[in-house]
């Protein structure tokens, strides 16, 4: 007879389902229990609202891809809820509220396996973006002013011509656990009327400032040196840092994890990150803002970004509205080979700043390695059997580089002289998923709806994009910039729909800088059953891709026959293209741009 799992109650260790207490030391104290019992455990959260201050959580010396890279200032984690070296551990959140105070990563599960964590509620006390409301704007006595409607949950002073924003305090030490002036260092804009959400190059609303007045009720009024009045009454100006310090959430070097039917009101840092895990399942969660808070930003960068995962990755069902950059990006990472020490050895380097201190390959692994002018493997399929690089836990090893030993010599790298040399990045190959991402809806995204680079089969299906301000899909594998890998063999796009989208709707654009339509980077990719309400927009834009088939979409809007300045299709190194049994609309003549 299987034994009933064991139950424990995070109020039974002094947890504060009234949120008036720190419950942080108790859910500390909690899953520190849960991760020593024998056999599946749950862990249960009474319905309620838990405060979690910064000072008694967990801290943990981690190196996150793409946050702050091998920065030693930012190398220690705060973590609310801490799931470590646990197995079949259930966390049941009963639509219970967790409140963060100060910057924290809120759930991470590191060297644990067949972990859920169901039903709870994530927000912040004082979210780390500040969305600041136009509400009336005019001329006054020959100057031009603006009111601005400030969220409750933001605390602000004003210091002569500048609004200051306060993080909260920490209620030991005394200190602001953030702080900062004005349009801070990053802004965005969302357009309620439009619902449409795009990045700025600059905040208007601190230019030219002659004075600020607060009004009350979390209002303030600015007035201005011009006599011209603005015309952006109703935009919201979404503004932050820019440094990812935490990431929001955390699966790290684990396996089987499913965070499912939870709602994510703020996420601070860089979204969830799942790391060298396995099997990953993000299965109904709401990205999304309090309805009357006052605020439209629900994560200080992307939702999900999944980086070396092994396994199956599912993301079903959910809702992704208002992040500051991509709501999925799922990759590997590409390191450049910088010394070949022996035959049967390379050393690498992490490129990329916000990207270092983690191992990336085990013993076992599968690498192979390209040449990151043409993105075309050199060595395939050889084994790692050893590696010397950093732990992602310490800093006793240099952070940016590792050497890696293989089953076998490698002439094939050996043989290609310094200059060649120079050019080539390893991937690893077992580290890269199966994905499945369906039935999710996209609103209010400055950036791409889905960045996804695996070798697996990735199907994207019945999935809502809404007004996305770049490609709602990309597709890329890039060794120039982010260096996150690789290329795709067997994608399926279907029965999406695509409202108002940005042109291209659909991107595939690797870096290679030598194109070779004989040798595409890609394999194949199918865009079939899909809707695009599109205006003027190129529905896919491909580049070195082996085979690309559209058929059986439909086109509700499109150019008017004639115009050539908006292609349908731009090809680019595409070895093989379909384009067959669309529907479109009356007066629309679908025009296809070719080259290579």
């Amino acid at each position: 007879m299987t034994a009933l799992p064991v139950t424990i109650d995070v109020t039974n260790f002094g947890a504060d389902p009234d949120g008036t207490l720190d419950s942080a030391p108790a859910i500390r104290a909690a899953f520190a229990h849960a991760s020593r019992a024998d056999g599946a455990t749950v862990v249960n959260f009474p319905h309620g609202r838990y405060a979690l201050w910064p000072e008694h959580a967990e801290k943990r010396e981690l190196y996150v891809s793409n946050t702050v890279g091998d920065d030693q200032s930012h190398r220690v984690k705060t973590i609310g809820v801490l799931i470590e070296n646990a197995t079949d551990l259930t966390v049941v959140g009963n639509e219970s509220t967790l409140i963060f105070h100060g910057l924290q990563t809120t759930i991470a599960v590191i060297d644990s396996k067949r972990i859920s964590v169901t039903g709870l509620v994530i927000d912040f006390a004082v979210p780390t973006v500040v969305d600041a409301t136009v509400v009336e704007t005019g001329l006054q006595e020959g100057r031009a002013y603006r009111i601005l409607s400030i969220p409750a949950s933001n605390p602000f002073q004003i210091h002569g011509n500048s609004l200051v924003w306060h993080g909260g305090t920490s209620p030991q030490t005394g200190e602001e656990y953030w702080s900062g002036r004005n349009g801070l260092e990053y802004t965005q804009v969302h357009d309620p009327r439009s619902q449409r959400t795009y990045r700025i190059p600059q905040n208007p609303l601190f230019e030219g400032v002659v004075r600020i007045s607060g009004l009350g009720g979390h209002r303030v009024r600015i007035d201005y040196e011009t006599d011209q009045p603005s015309d952006d009454t109703g935009l919201v100006y979404q503004m932050r840092n820019i440094t990812r310090d935490h990431p929001g959430m955390l699966i790290l070097e684990s396996a089987d994890v499913t965070l499912e039917r939870m709602r994510v009101h703020f996420l601070h840092g860089f979204g969830i990150v799942a790391q060298l895990s396995r099997n990953i399942t993000i299965d109904a969660l709401s990205f999304q803002t309090p309805k009357g808070s006052g605020r439209s930003t629900a994560g200080f960068a992307d939702f999900i970004q999944l980086s070396s995962v092994a396994g199956e990755v599912v993301v079903r069902n959910c809702v992704f509205d208002g992040p500051h950059d991509d709501p999925i990006n799922i990759h590997g990472t590409y390191l450049r080979v910088v010394g070949l020490p022996s035959p049967h050895s390379l050393t690498l380097r992490y490129e990329h700043h916000e990207t270092a201190g983690f191992p990336q390959f085990f013993p076992g692994d599968e690498v192979e390695i390209a040449d990151s002018r043409t993105l075309l493997p050199v060595a395939e399929g050889m084994t790692v059997v050893a590696v010397d690089g950093p732990s992602g836990r310490d800093h006793q090893h240099d952070l940016r580089t590792l050497t890696i030993a293989f089953d076998r010599p490698l002439p094939e790298v050996a043989n290609l002289g310094e200059e060649a040399l120079s050019h080539l990045v390893a991937e690893n190959v077992s580290y890269t998923p199966k994905v499945t991402i369906s039935g999710n809806r996209f609103a209010n995204i400055p950036t791409r709806g889905i960045l996804v680079t695996t070798r697996r089969p990735v199907v994207i299906e019945r999935n809502r994009f809404e007004r996305i301000s770049m490609a709602s899909i990309y597709i890329s594998a890039d060794a120039q910039e982010w260096f996150e890998s690789g290329p795709v063999r067997d994608v399926s796009i279907a029965g999406n729909e695509f409202v108002d989208p940005s042109s291209p709707v659909i991107l595939i654009e690797p870096t290679n800088a030598i194109l070779d339509p004989g040798q595409p980077v890609h394999g194949s990719i199918h865009i079939t059953g899909n809707v695009f309400q599109a205006n003027e927009a190129t529905l896919v834009d491909a580049r070195s891709v082996s085979e690309l088939r559209f058929e059986r979409n439909r086109i509700e809007s499109g150019p008017p026959a004639g115009e050539p300045d908006t292609p349908t299709f731009r090809l680019r190194g595409v070895r093989s293209a379909m384009v067959a049994n669309n529907s479109l609309p009356a007066g629309v003549l679908p025009t296809t741009e070719t080259a290579g």
